[in-house]
């Protein structure tokens, strides 16, 4: 089961600091969880530079230039957001029952010392 999923929000813990231009801090939604290189995409994090060739649309306009987006990050330098304390915290996993009586597994954040 993956720790992390499309939508949660989660904060980047490693990297350069703010203060240097770096994005270690920063919270943002996931939009896009790439499984197989072990990346996510994070809303308003890690931000490059592309330049498209100039093109033209069915209707004529221009289109190219330099473009913004964001860049995927490696997973192990996210971490998932605890919803009551707004911090970054591990990930477990506990094996429940649902309303339908079936057994499932939920993900839930953990607790840290600090945190109590």
């Amino acid at each position: 089961m993956a720790k992390i999923k499309k939508g949660d929000l989660v904060q980047v813990i490693t990297g350069r600091t703010q203060a240097r231009g770096g994005d270690r801090g920063k919270q943002g939604r996931v939009l896009e969880v790439i499984v197989e290189k072990n990346r996510v995409v994070v809303e308003g994090v890690n931000f490059v530079t592309k330049h498209v060739r100039v093109g033209q649309t069915q209707r004529g306009t221009k289109t190219g230039g330099i473009e913004t987006h964001e860049a995927p990050l490696h997973i192990s330098n996210v971490a998932l957001v605890d919803p009551e304390s707004k911090k970054p915290t591990r990930v477990g996993h506990r094996v429940e029952t649902n309303a339908a009586g079936k057994t499932v597994r939920v993900r839930f954040a953990k607790k840290s010392g600090k945190d109590l």
